[in-house]
């Protein structure tokens, strides 16, 4: 952790816009407590309001499926290495249906022996996010690959997941939130 954390029971956080904000961010982490993201967030209020609406339409209001949505998330985390946000989405994509042989894929920074362990729209996201989170631009190859599995709206979805969660890995390995972004590779 390179800042505080953020105390949502200090008076700044009890009235006015600042204890909407909180609210707000509390209402879409329920029944969760609130996490060390928000906390760290919440030293710029605003940009914690901005971050949990946007976040919150990434992860539950597209038409992704679970599982297309948290390998897209767990395979940023991987390249990015933010432990942190692979503890949280993992479990959500073992729950999602993602089998343990193949998390295990998603944990391998190549994602070896993908193929026959996740099944063609699940081996197409893979691909896709990984060129869009190395390289930023996605070859043909990649592309097409996902446009034959998906429809439109679900391309610009997964694309939009990519982007964000890369947005997420970046400022939660930069700050280290969650203080498991130095280690060197996802837990069991």
């Amino acid at each position: 952790m390179r800042l505080s954390y953020s105390d949502a029971s200090d008076a700044k956080f009890q009235s006015g816009e600042a204890a909407v904000i909180v609210q707000r961010v509390r209402e879409r982490r329920a029944p969760r407590p609130l996490q060390p993201l928000d906390l760290t967030l919440l030293h710029s209020p605003n940009v914690a309001d901005g971050w949990n609406h946007f976040l919150g339409a990434i992860r539950s209001k597209t038409s992704l499926p679970d599982d297309i949505r948290e390998i897209a998330i767990c395979r940023v985390a991987v390249i990015n290495e933010a432990w942190y946000e692979w503890g949280h989405h993992a479990p959500l994509a073992k729950a999602g249906g993602v089998s343990e042989e193949g998390l295990r894929v998603l944990g391998d920074r190549e994602a070896k022996g993908g193929e026959g362990v996740l099944n063609e729209r699940q081996m197409a996201t893979v691909r896709y996010t990984d060129e869009m989170t190395r390289d930023v631009r996605v070859s043909e190859g990649a592309f097409e690959g996902l446009r034959l599995v998906f429809s439109e709206q679900e391309v610009v979805e997964i694309t939009a997941t990519v982007a964000a969660y890369n947005c997420v890995s970046r400022f939660l390995v930069a700050l280290d939130v969650g203080e498991r972004n130095s280690t060197k590779g996802p837990e069991p």
